[in-house]
């Protein structure tokens, strides 16, 4: 059986995020991109010329686009983040692939990102196939201690049909549900993103376009970073 890998860190990433002078560079290039786009330039050919400001590299440019956002996106998914202690009793649609793999990269000490809109978001991708890892067991946990703390009713989790390994990870979280008598229906959809959003549920997830469509959010990462007090990897903007 060939063993799991790791989420973790790209060999450059050090270099690419860790010092105070690149930070410092990625925050004064979300604050031009932000600016812009607030004013109504489109996303691309902006972050392309910030990108050449300040030499950034592809990598260090989808840093800086997932922590940028317009004021009118920053205010408009704040005004809707629900707060854990409202939780109890509710139904959350968790967007999979995105929160496990957030997950994975945080116990793996991976570089995540804090927008402006104080949502995390990381480097990672599935491009067409998931690839279970060390940590996605122990993810899958944190969700599981964070559904019985805060007594939600139900869970909805939503992955990508058309990716690899989908129904594998399905099967492992049906099974863990069943195994602990947990409200959770786990489904593979074409779309998950228009499913989510267009729900009634609470929409768990950091993907910007599904908060900006969503009527509600809650910041799931955010909640754990602060129950797992982890700073070192956590870049923030706000």
């Amino acid at each position: 059986m060939t063993s799991l890998k790791n989420r973790g860190k790209e060999a450059s990433d050090d270099d690419l995020f860790g010092t105070e002078k690149i930070q410092f560079k990625l925050k004064e290039a979300v604050t031009d991109l932000s600016y812009f786009l607030s004013r109504g330039y489109g996303e691309k050919a902006t972050l392309a010329l910030v990108g050449n400001r300040y030499r950034l590299n592809s990598r260090q440019q989808q840093a800086v686009r997932g922590m940028s956002a317009s004021q009118s996106q920053i205010e408009d998914r704040k005004s809707k983040e629900i707060q854990s202690q409202d939780l109890e009793g509710k139904e959350i649609a968790i967007d999979g692939f995105n929160a496990l793999i957030l997950l994975e990269s945080i116990l793996s000490n991976a570089y995540v990102f804090r927008g402006q809109d104080g949502f995390i978001r990381d480097l990672s991708s599935v491009h067409g196939t998931y690839k279970r890892v060390k940590q996605t067991s122990q993810a899958i946990e944190i969700i599981a201690d964070f559904y019985k703390k805060e007594k939600i009713k139900t869970i909805y989790w939503f992955f990508d049909k058309p990716v690899s390994n989908s129904g594998r990870l399905k099967k492992m979280i049906e099974e863990i549900a069943l195994e602990n008598q947990y409200d959770w229906q786990v489904e593979l959809v074409y779309n998950p993103d228009k499913v989510i959003a267009e729900s009634n549920w609470i929409a768990v997830t950091s993907d910007a376009w599904i908060l900006d469509n969503a009527s509600a959010n809650f910041n799931l990462m955010k909640y754990m970073l602060l129950k797992m007090n982890i700073k070192e990897t956590v870049i923030s903007c706000e």
